[in-house]
């Protein structure tokens, strides 16, 4: 009897075995990638990718969870710190990348890029955004400028021609207001979007390097400088130039009244093409930033978007292999041509002429930014962006607002 007993208990701790056996043997066939793209042209783009992936590597399952945007930002620092985290995750370069790296919640990977060395085929200025400490955390996929983009038949309309300087941008806007248009959509529910209008107006009326030490912790918000870029945006705010009800509007929301001409100008990135319907993408064109005061050159915001491997990823080489795969310069171009995007890898084509111009708009700027929650903390991009909204809505009492703004910033520096 005992021996029977005795052989039952193997045989059950042997299936148990073979179970973690098979188990592990399964996850180490799975290859989980939470991707934040969930607009729906670049999602299907980013869908046909993975297809040719798995095409090519038949012995791995896939699973692609696609998460809302901004959800996705507030999830991924559970995902990196949990034990069940996913294998390939999207993200930005720069220093909301190298945060992570920092804590020691992302895997290297050097080796995965063609020729085993990233510099073969992407350029020094994505290895440094794309590393931390010597170190790569980051495959750069595609990258954009952030333009004013506009209706051309609405401009055409009413005789404008696209402004270079500050005064030319705000006789355009005053030129609209009085036509009944408005001049500017913003879509600001999404708090993200009036970064960009931060990062333009501060840079061009202080310059990037200004920006660039405001982003990192060393000026104060109270700093006069800061008021008056932020200050322009209070007086758009003032002259009535932002659409009705912008707070209540998403950015892809604000993209109609573009479209349909009742607004004039949209400052965005260029995926708001993926967005603007096909029977308008035709009236809409996109100019420079406007520069400001005795400045002769413009400025930008160019973010780079890409993929990690959280450190605890379960499957850290079939994550390799496909940032390996997504890293070629094949596959690059498979997802940013299909969106008039520009690929990180060296030689990719520009993919046609929008992009050509793009290039050529970013290649002929003073200073070129990621974007405000991009290079500045989580935290501090957070109640920046809060401030501004605050500054729109209450124009008036932005002194109160920067004061409030600048206590933060030495407690979140301070950490």
């Amino acid at each position: 009897m005992k021996r029977l007993v005795f052989l039952s208990v193997m045989l059950l701790a042997l299936v148990a075995a073979l179970f973690a056996a098979g188990t592990k043997e399964a996850a180490d066939k799975e290859l989980i990638i939470n991707s934040y793209m969930s607009d729906e042209k670049p999602k299907a783009v980013f869908q046909d990718v993975v297809e040719a992936f798995k095409k090519a590597n038949p012995d791995l399952k896939v699973t692609v969870n696609t998460i809302a945007h901004e959800q996705f930002k507030t999830q991924l620092p559970s995902w990196l710190t949990s034990n069940s985290a996913p294998d390939v995750v999207t993200w930005f370069a720069g220093y909301r990348m190298q945060a992570y790296a920092e804590k020691g919640l992302l895997e290297p990977i050097d080796g995965i890029f063609p020729g085993g060395d990233m510099l073969k085929e992407f350029p020094a200025a994505f290895k440094v955004a794309s590393s931390y400490q010597g170190k790569v955390y980051f495959m750069p996929q595609s990258w954009y400028w952030w333009a004013v983009y506009y209706n051309k038949d609405v401009f055409a309309k009413y005789k404008l021609s696209t402004p270079k300087t500050w005064d030319e941008f705000m006789a355009v806007c005053e030129t609209l207001k009085k036509n009944g248009v408005a001049p500017i959509a913003v879509g600001a529910k999404d708090t993200w979007t009036t970064g960009g209008w931060f990062d333009l107006l501060d840079s061009a009326v202080n310059g990037g390097d200004f920006h660039a030490q405001l982003t990192s912790g060393k000026i104060a918000y109270t700093d006069p400088r800061v008021k008056k870029s932020l200050g322009i945006i209070a007086e758009l705010s003032q002259k009535g130039y932002f659409i009705e009800n912008a707070t209540s509007l998403s950015w892809q929301e604000s993209v109609k009244p573009l479209a349909e001409g009742k607004a004039g100008m949209y400052l965005m990135g260029q995926f708001i093409m993926d967005t603007v319907p096909a029977n308008t993408r035709n009236s809409i064109d996109f100019f420079p930033f406007p520069i400001y005061g005795g400045n002769t050159k413009y400025t930008v915001d160019t973010p780079t978007d890409g993929f990690m491997i959280p450190a605890k990823a379960k499957n850290k080489e079939a994550a390799k292999r496909f940032l390996a795969f997504l890293a070629s310069k094949e596959q690059q171009e498979a997802f940013c041509a299909p969106l008039g995007r520009l690929a990180a890898n060296v030689n990719v084509p520009v993919p046609n002429e929008e992009a050509r111009r793009g290039l050529a708009m970013v290649q002929g700027a003073s200073f070129a930014a990621q974007f405000y929650d991009r290079d500045a903390p989580e935290e501090m991009a957070a109640k920046g962006l809060n401030a501004i909204l605050d500054i729109m809505a209450n124009p008036g009492r932005i002194d109160a607002i920067l004061t409030e703004l600048d206590k933060e910033r030495v407690r979140i520096y301070a950490k």
